[in-house]
């Protein structure tokens, strides 16, 4: 369903509560860049991008199939939605039933035309993600940023709505493909070469995604940026959590899980939790590449002895590991 057929006449915007303002004196961010730049994100609010405030916005929504509608505005490079993976991936297996679930593009860095917050060319990025990386516990290399630097993230938000088009659920995992490429491997995924790596990697078809992204997929991405403009998104990640009525709680930034249950329980009352298998093998049917922090958000086990775990059984090679600078992911081996 197109996003924008959910929002009706009563569309006013939504006023951020930001449970935090910028710390100047925080040892681990640099406070001349942090203010201004979207691509320079708040470690300590979890958001990416510019808070904007106003009113109190009421999202309708026409579809009845399942209790509550979450609207998610993101971006490929943007370091607080790859913080945000463990909680999103935990509250899929536990209220998967509950929400239907809507990724929307929201345009971080169009170019490198400006040069706001201290920051003026691609290099400035690279020791911020190396904190954010710390900050997270997800593994990020800021590398990327002095080796092969991206010119803009629209190439690969137009290659997502383009995946979007052959399927919902490859989408996904084509996005995931390409931040774990931009993270970890270092990756331009602004290069269509990379672009179709993620793509064949997920199985989707190569040449009808280049198709669509040199056509339709651009209107469709310019579809998101409006709506986000309407709905006053100005950081990622953002997720409104919209019930029948049309009554929407927003979480603003990478939060702990409890906030995103929270606005679930908050727009339906009676939403019931799923119970999970939480065994490795299970997680790795499921998910089949996890960091140490998404492993131990999903299983239950402490951050420690998930690392341990996971080592163990890369060590018996039943999984596969990848070590960066800043952290490591763990794959599941092919069939």
């Amino acid at each position: 369903m197109n996003a924008k057929q959910l929002i009706l006449l009563s569309l006013s915007l939504w006023s951020f509560s930001l449970d935090g303002q910028i710390n100047k004196n925080k040892k681990t961010m640099n406070e001349s860049t942090t203010h201004n730049n979207p691509l320079l994100c708040d470690a300590e609010t979890g958001v990416c991008g510019v808070p904007e405030v106003g009113k109190n916005s009421s999202v309708k929504i026409d579809n009845k199939q399942k209790s509550i509608k979450v609207i998610y505005f993101t971006d490929p490079i943007c370091s607080s939605c790859w913080g945000i993976e463990p909680q999103l991936r935990k509250m899929k297996l536990e209220y998967g039933q509950e929400i239907e679930l809507e990724y929307h593009m929201g345009g971080l860095l169009p170019d490198w035309n400006y040069n706001t917050g201290g920051i003026s060319q691609p290099s400035d990025v690279a020791h911020h993600w190396d904190e954010v990386s710390g900050y997270y516990d997800m593994p990020i290399d800021g590398d990327v940023w002095l080796e092969d630097p991206l010119d803009s993230s629209y190439p690969p938000s137009i290659a997502f709505k383009a995946a979007q088009l052959q399927s919902d659920d490859k989408a996904i995992l084509f996005m995931r493909e390409l931040r774990e490429l931009v993270f970890l491997k270092k990756k331009n995924i602004a290069k269509w070469e990379n672009i179709a790596l993620a793509a064949e990697k997920v199985e989707l078809d190569v040449d009808q995604l280049k198709s669509d992204y040199d056509g339709r997929a651009k209107t469709l991405f310019e579809d998101d940026l409006k709506l986000a403009r309407q709905l006053s998104v100005r950081g990622f990640p953002t997720l409104f959590f919209v019930d029948f009525n049309g009554e929407s709680q927003t979480v603003y930034g990478t939060k702990p899980y409890t906030f995103y249950e929270t606005a679930i329980l908050t727009a339906q009352p009676k939403a019931t939790k799923s119970g999970y298998a939480k065994d490795w093998e299970s997680l790795f049917k499921k998910y089949s590449s996890l960091t140490a922090k998404e492993f131990s958000e999903l299983s239950g086990n402490n951050r420690k002895e998930s690392e341990k775990i996971l080592d163990e059984l890369a060590s018996t090679g039943k999984l596969e590991k990848l070590t960066t600078k800043n952290g490591a992911i763990w794959t599941a081996k092919p069939n």
